[in-house]
């Protein structure tokens, strides 16, 4: 409740003219700057309406103060994003600025846009064309202005990581109209050159404006047909140029084009020694396992005393054979036994015996036995076979 008599006070007003007035969104405003003074890091401004007496005061604090400010000046025409501000202490109304521009972009922003569709549709921003950069390129190629922070930044970057790396660098204007012409033909120098494993086109961000160089249509479609890989290192996020998308890697500052193109050397022999102690460590490993193993083999009886086995198979063989000769001198006798039998028995059953007692055997001369009278003639020649040898005879 407000009266006369139940006034409220100064800081409660303020308190809430300052919570209305920081409610308000953002809202984009069309002016004239009247005023434009750097102090302290900030910028504060003054913006006057082109058509009526009507002025605001502008401040771009000093995280939103970039390279882009330094373009604007007192009589410019400005389009601006600003969000109200109240500060309770002074009483002052005032609109912080997140971005600004000059007027008439409006028809080159819808212009770019076209662009961008038509590239895309082209497939000029499409990643499956975009080529791999080298692990550590031979020579790197890099476009840049003459004396730039740009080149400095890329060298210096480049050489702290990989002190050995070599530039071949083509000087170009990075703004204004003959930034798409030289840049273009910088950029094809380096292509052309075989030794030129990677382009980096690299400025320290700027203006929108100042940029545009890098969204020509004729400098797009020469990146887009180049045989060496190319890094766009322009350096601006709020209005990022066409190149970004072309290119087949955007980095987001010279210090990070540098970054990405080179490898950290000492990172690298980091992951030489720690692939070496893998390595070594599995092959310790693997020669500790054979060698348990081989140790597990010469414990073995067989390997660890080999004359061992070779005794034993000795004095087998010694039995066997000693074994082998016992069986054979049996059987020999045997042999021996059987054959005099045999021959006792052969002996008894042979004319040989019975003639040897006195009896005689007579045969004819072609050896048939003569069994009985008849079965001679008279006058036939007849052999006497007796126990001391024969007797020659005639029949009668």
């Amino acid at each position: 409740m407000n009266s006369v008599e139940t006034p409220w006070s100064v800081a409660s007003l303020a308190k809430r003219l300052k919570t209305h007035i920081e409610a308000l969104p953002a809202v984009w405003v069309e002016g004239e700057l009247t005023q434009w003074d750097h102090r302290g890091g900030n910028v504060y401004a003054k913006l006057k309406d082109t058509s009526e007496d009507a002025t605001i005061g502008l401040t771009i604090w000093s995280n939103v103060v970039n390279s882009s400010t330094e373009e604007f000046k007192q009589g410019d025409k400005v389009v601006v994003n600003i969000k109200p501000s109240y500060w309770l202490k002074g009483g002052t109304l005032s609109f912080n600025v997140s971005s600004i521009r000059h007027i008439g972009l409006g028809d080159l922003l819808e212009k770019l846009e076209a662009l961008r569709k038509q590239l895309m549709s082209e497939g000029l921003f499409d990643s499956a064309r975009k080529k791999k950069l080298p692990f550590l390129p031979n020579v790197i190629g890099l476009v840049t202005g003459k004396d730039s922070d740009a080149e400095k930044d890329v060298r210096r970057n480049a050489q702290l990581r990989w002190p050995d790396v070599r530039f071949r660098i083509e000087y170009a204007a990075v703004q204004g109209d003959e930034s798409p012409t030289q840049v273009t033909k910088a950029m094809l120098l380096l292509d052309a050159d075989p030794e030129v494993d990677v382009i980096i086109i690299a400025r320290g961000g700027g203006d929108f404006q100042n940029l545009l160089g890098f969204s020509d249509e004729k400098l797009l479609r020469a990146a887009a047909n180049l045989n060496t890989p190319l890094v766009s290192a322009i350096g601006h996020e709020a209005d990022r140029p066409l190149l970004d998308e072309v290119a087949d890697l955007r980095a987001s500052t010279p210090t990070d084009a540098a970054k990405r193109v080179v490898p950290d050397v000492s990172e690298e022999i980091a992951k030489i020694t720690q692939a070496r102690l893998l390595i070594l460590g599995r092959v310790s490993s693997l020669l500790s396992n054979e060698s348990s193993v081989i140790a597990s083999w010469r414990s073995r009886p067989a390997l660890a005393e080999p004359t061992t086995a070779v005794t034993r198979r000795s004095e087998e063989l010694v039995h066997l054979v000693v074994r082998g000769e016992s069986l054979a001198n049996t059987a020999i006798e045997h042999a021996t036994l059987r054959t005099a039998e045999a021959t006792s028995r052969l002996r008894a059953l042979s004319p040989l015996a019975t003639i040897s007692r006195g009896y005689a055997i007579a045969t004819k001369e072609d050896g048939k036995i003569i069994r009985s009278t008849k079965d001679i003639k008279t006058g036939e020649a007849l052999n006497i076979t007796v126990s001391d040898g024969k007797i020659a005879a005639k029949a009668e």
